[in-house]
This record gives structure tokens, C-alpha cells and sequence, in this order.
């Protein structure tokens, strides 16, 4: 007699990783038929319009089938993978063609006594990564857990326990795990969360919810890696690349970033040797050992001062209420250049961060960005961007701000110049800053006195001790 297929073969749905994202491409496939997988194993990378993003699969047993090749843009509800959960219970006939419809009782069977839920109404339904998201009418019937299941051994071990005079042990969370990931980088106990997601799912509000008002950091430039570059076929005049994932959101943002906010750039030139003299000083004190010490560091740290002499650079405007966020908290962002786009993480609560927890944030964000393991939660919530032109040799630039920010720093090349020095010319360390800012809410005065602050603190880094 075959094993039930209904039961026996899990179908693996491309979830939303991404807060409302409608598709994602298979990048690359870590497992083949055949392979044996465990719950919570990696099986595959996928690119959103956001991120690269690598996901763990959530059951126990053996690959049956993929169902898209690499390089296949696949919407989010569709069954990517077959997981045969029972391989050791002999032949089976082949599992019945992906539905699109998410299966939630799969993953967490209401007790068999609970009565049959109403039918859910047509549109999108949130639901547990890898079941997707779909388009269903349908009831969906209760069904017992198979033996040896989760549930079945939570309930067996809760039992035990109160046949041993022992407490049951409580049922774990609810989540996403990209809810998870956020709730981890939050340091939100996910047991102290209420959920309001449909059968007590934690969605990604409630985490922000528990969290509020923690503050978050904005994010910096980083040069990364250039691209492979293309084949280009002997003979051909054109190569046509297609335009999605990160790249393609990125151009749709810079597009409604450059025709919602005004844009008003300023520019200062500077005398940065004390600076980079600092920085070697730093490179050789035991406080900084193992961490990278780079004029980044102290240009960001320079900035954080600077917006906390003039706090009301660090906001944002909301269309929808008329309102003036004022941000009080520093969601420090990079920009960085990557084979696939660019893209702005940030660092949180970088306001409270002293140097070298700061150098070594930015360690991780630069490594992180380059591998390509950056994560959609580690773009969100940014306040203020640095942007480091400098890398490529580039003087300045006038920079496009962030979406939902108010200001972006971009940092030229530091190159040895003549200069007028204590009345004599002298070559010295010179950069040219360059700062774009919302003319809806940062006027010409408060725009110029960050730039200025910025500028006089690099010229004269004591200024981080005596303004801090």
C-alpha cells in the first residue's frame, strides 16, 4: 500500500521576504533530488527587488523535485521545491501538481476538534515562509498530525511532563524567519511579542511594535567588487541585460526620490591631514586592534556629531499626514556599489555608538554587503546616508537622496594639494564633501551649519572630544 501523498510530499512556497514583494529569482540552488535536507537548512538564494536573500526550508526529509531552474523569476505562492517528508516508507506515487493555494494546517494542524474554519475571502494572505502567498476562496479542512510529527511530539513531551510533575514546556513562536532574523538583530524575545498575524502568527509590525521607540542608524557608502564583466559574442555591436531585482528598484526609487523632494546640494573643500594623521595614531592604539580605522570611520563619526548639534537634519516628511518626523535616533546608512545594484544598509543606533563599536559595525556591514548577504531588515529604517565617491578617484558628486531621507553626505578623494597653511603653501591632505538635502524641510541654514560642523571637525579632530 503507497504512502498518502497529501501527506507525504511538502511543497516549498516562494515566500515574501520582503514586506509585499511579488516575486524573486532563484539564484542559485544549494541542494538537488536526492539530497537529504533538515528543517531550518538553507536550500536555495533568491534576489528580491531588495536583497539578496538565502532560504531555510522547513521540514525534514529528502529532495523530491525542483520545480524552476536557476536564473527563473518565480511569484511569490509558487511551489519551488518538493520535499518528501517519509522517504523510508517505500514507493510512492508522484505528488499531485503545486497548488498555489498556502497551506498553514500543514504547518501547524489545529487540534482534530477544532471546527471547520469559515472560507477565507478572496486577496492576500499572509503566511508562514515557504507556504507562499495566494489567491483562495477555498476552506481549508483540519487534518491530524501525521505520526512523529512537530505538534505530535510537543504534545507527547507536554505529557510527560505533567505526568513527571513537571511544567510543559511552551510552545515556541510563530514566525517568519526573516521575522525571526529582525526580532534577533532587535534583541526582541519573541515570546514577549503579541502576535496580531492570522492563527497567532508574529508578523514584522508587531516586532517594530515591541521594539519602538529603540532607535536605528542610517546608512553608508561602500565600494565593493566590480561585476564580472559580460561575454560580449565576436562581431556583436549591442548587449542587452535585462533590468530587475535590486537594480530595478533602485532605479524606481532614485526616479521618485529625484521628482518628490527638492534637492539642494552644497559643497565644501577641506584641509584633511590632522584627520589622516589620526587615523594612523588610531591604527597603532590597542583599543583598535582587529578593527578597520579608515577616514570613513571618522567621517561618520564626524556626521553623527554634527546631527547632534543640529538634530533637525535627521527627519523625514510624510505626504500622506503633512507631518514632520523628527527622528531621534541615527539609522547610519552605506551606500554600497555591488555587482547587482546598489544598495543602503545601515547601521542601527549608530548615535550611541563610541568609536570603536562603530568601526566595527562598519566592518561587518562592508563584508556583509560584498558577499551579497546583505538582508532586507538590514535596509530598512535609514535616516541619514554617507555616500564614499572617493573610492573610484571621483573629486564630489551631487547625490540622490535615499527615499524617506532627508540628507546624503557624499565623501570625495582624499589627494595631496597645495594649500595656504599657517600663511605659506604647503601640500596637504585635501577633500571636497558634498551634501543634498530636502529643501521641504531643511532650509539653506541648517543644511549649511551640518556641512560647516562636518567640515570642523575633520579639519580639526579635537573637536570630536570637545563637541561630543
Amino acid at each position: 500500500m503507497t504512502a498518502d501523498t497529501s501527506l507525504r510530499f511538502r511543497e516549498f512556497k516562494m515566500p515574501d521576504v520582503g514586506e509585499g514583494l511579488t516575486e524573486a529569482e532563484i539564484l542559485k540552488w544549494y541542494v538537488q533530488p536526492g539530497d537529504s535536507v533538515t528543517d531550518g537548512q538553507v536550500v536555495c538564494e533568491v534576489e528580491t527587488a531588495k536583497a539578496a536573500v538565502e532560504l531555510p526550508i522547513p521540514y525534514d526529509g529528502v529532495v523530491h523535485e525542483l520545480r524552476f531552474e536557476e536564473g527563473t523569476t518565480v511569484d511569490v505562492g509558487t511551489s519551488i521545491i518538493t520535499i518528501d517528508v517519509a522517504p523510508g516508507a517505500g514507493p510512492a506515487e508522484e505528488p499531485p501538481p503545486a497548488a498555489t493555494e498556502p497551506s498553514l494546517a500543514a504547518a501547524e494542524p489545529p487540534p482534530a476538534s477544532e471546527p471547520e474554519p469559515e472560507a477565507k475571502p478572496q486577496g492576500r494572505q499572509p503566511v508562514l515562509v515557504g507556504y507562499g502567498v495566494a489567491e483562495s476562496s477555498t476552506k481549508r479542512r483540519p487534518r491530524k498530525a501525521p505520526a512523529g510529527s512537530v505538534p505530535e511530539q510537543a504534545a507527547t513531551a507536554a505529557i510527560q511532563a505533567e505526568m513527571n510533575g513537571a511544567a510543559p514546556a511552551r510552545p515556541r513562536p510563530l514566525a517568519k524567519p526573516p521575522v525571526r532574523k529582525l526580532a534577533k538583530d532587535l534583541g526582541i524575545d519573541l515570546e514577549a511579542v503579541t502576535p496580531t498575524g492570522p492563527d497567532g502568527i508574529i508578523t514584522r509590525e508587531d516586532v517594530h511594535a515591541a521594539a519602538a521607540p529603540a532607535p536605528v542608524a542610517a546608512p553608508e557608502p561602500v565600494a565593493a567588487e566590480a561585476p564580472a564583466p559580460v561575454s560580449v559574442p565576436a562581431g556583436a555591436r549591442e548587449t542587452r541585460v535585462p533590468i530587475k531585482g535590486v537594480r530595478k528598484a533602485t532605479a524606481a526609487a532614485m526616479v521618485g526620490s529625484a521628482f518628490t523632494a527638492p534637492h539642494v546640494t552644497e559643497f565644501v573643500t577641506l584641509d584633511v591631514t590632522r584627520t589622516m594623521k589620526l587615523i594612523e595614531e588610531l591604527k597603532a592604539d590597542k583599543e583598535m586592534a582587529g578593527l578597520r580605522v579608515n577616514p570613513l570611520l571618522l567621517i561618520a563619526k564626524a556626521l553623527l556629531v554634527a546631527i547632534k548639534r543640529n538634530p533637525g537634519i535627521n527627519a523625514a516628511w510624510d505626504e500622506a499626514n503633512q507631518e514632520i518626523v523628527q527622528k531621534h535616533y541615527v539609522n547610519l546608512g552605506i551606500a554600497a556599489a555591488t555587482p547587482r545594484g546598489l544598495i543602503v544598509p545601515n547601521i542601527k543606533d549608530a548615535h550611541d555608538k563610541t568609536l570603536p563599536e562603530l568601526a566595527e559595525a562598519l566592518g561587518e556591514l562592508v563584508a556583509t554587503a560584498r558577499e551579497g548577504k546583505t538582508t532586507p531588515a538590514a535596509m530598512q529604517g535609514g535616516t541619514v546616508t554617507i555616500t564614499n565617491v572617493g573610492v573610484f578617484g571621483v573629486d564630489t558628486g551631487t547625490p540622490i537622496l535615499n527615499p524617506g531621507e532627508s540628507a546624503i553626505l557624499a565623501v570625495g578623494a582624499i589627494k595631496l594639494q597645495p594649500w595656504v597653511h599657517k600663511g605659506k603653501v604647503k601640500p596637504r591632505q585635501v577633500t571636497t564633501l558634498a551634501l543634498s538635502f530636502d529643501h521641504r524641510l531643511v532650509d539653506g541654514e541648517l543644511g549649511s551649519k551640518v556641512l560647516a560642523d562636518v567640515a570642523a571637525i575633520l579639519e580639526n579632530p579635537k573637536r570630536l572630544i570637545t563637541w561630543a
